[in-house]
This record gives C-alpha cells, structure tokens and sequence, in this order.
C-alpha cells in the first residue's frame, strides 16, 4: 500500500525514506520546543508520535496539527509530567543515600536508577499510543505491562534514550532533532507489539 502511495506521488522509495527522516528530525524540535514548559515533555512526545504517525500513514498534517495534539494532550498529560519529575527527585535521593554509605544504599540507589528506566520507557510507550480523548492514568499502566512484556522493544527505546544523551553530549543542540527519532522508535515499537 505505501508503494502504491508512493508511486502515485511520483517519489522513489528512498526519497520518500528520507522525507520520513527529516519528518523525525523536524518533529524532534517540535518536541524540544513544546517540553520547555518543563513538566509538558509527555504532551509534547505523545504529540510528536502522533504527527509521525500521521506522516507514515499519508494522512498529513504538520504544525498546526501537532500544536492542536499538545493542547489536548497536556490537559492530563502535565500531571503525569509533574509526576515523573517526581520520580526522578525520588531517585536523586536513593543516589544520595547510597553515596552517603547508609547501609543497603548502593542496592537501593541501583533500583531507583532501573525503576526509574523502566518508569521512562513506560512513559514514552504510553506518548507514542496517546489520542485524542485517551486517559493518561490507563496509557501508562498499560504501558507498563507492555514495558515488561516487550523487553527488546523497551531496549530499543532506551538505545534510542541513549542516542539522545550521546547526541548531547558531544553537542547540545543535536538532541533536539534526535527526540523525533526516538519518537518514531517508540511508535515503531508499539506497532510492531500491536502486530505480535
């Protein structure tokens, strides 16, 4: 079906690869732009990933669309934001202590910084399935469940996590074109367990 699509716009197959690419880019700084609000990052990826997935499915769209998506994606998603800062402050502490050398700490501290991980990953798979109307308490422990459940998928986005921290690493405006990539991992992820 996307060949004939593809034909039917008289593009090739890698011109329309690529076009799909630089959609992942462009939308990376969608996504950057709109997560400055601090606790909107999960409104902004689950956005993002809807935009992607409009763009693999031909259906169009662009920055109205996405700034529309964010608008009623933050309704509830600003909670579940504020909520996973709330997480990482709570790992911060288990860092603490195990710096500190209270007893059993580095066990703790290296179960914050996993529970954290997985607490990521979740929150990414929930963002990239979210539409319209979508209650962000249910996407996220149904996320959940597929983190466990799909393990490679769930590496899979934290490689693509670690592709941004790298990106950033070596130069800080790299990572925000990278975002749209791990946004595309993540719908790519959940597609391919929808299709399991």
């Amino acid at each position: 079906m996307a060949g004939t699509s593809v034909k039917a716009r008289g593009e090739s197959a890698l011109a329309e690869r690529f076009a799909v690419f630089a959609e992942c880019l462009l939308t990376g700084v969608w996504i950057a732009v709109a997560s400055l609000g601090v606790v909107t990052y999960l409104a902004a990826f689950a956005a993002g990933a809807r935009h992607l997935r409009r763009r693999t499915a031909h259906a169009g769209g662009g920055w109205r669309e996405f700034v529309a998506d964010f608008r009623t994606a933050l309704r509830g998603g600003w909670l579940a934001g504020l909520a996973g800062w709330a997480a990482v402050g709570a790992v911060w502490v288990d860092v603490q202590a195990a710096r500190a050398g209270i007893p059993g700490g580095p066990l703790v501290g290296a179960f914050g910084v996993v529970a954290l991980i997985g607490l990521v990953v979740a929150g990414l798979r929930a963002a990239a399935v979210w539409a319209p109307g979508a209650r962000w308490r249910t996407l996220l422990a149904e996320a959940a469940r597929r983190t466990v459940l799909d393990p490679a998928g769930s590496f899979l986005i934290i490689g693509g996590l670690a592709v941004v921290a790298v990106s950033a690493w070596f130069s800080a405006p790299l990572a925000a074109p990278v975002l749209g990539a791990v946004a595309a991992a993540a719908v790519a992820v959940e597609e391919r367990y929808r299709h399991r």
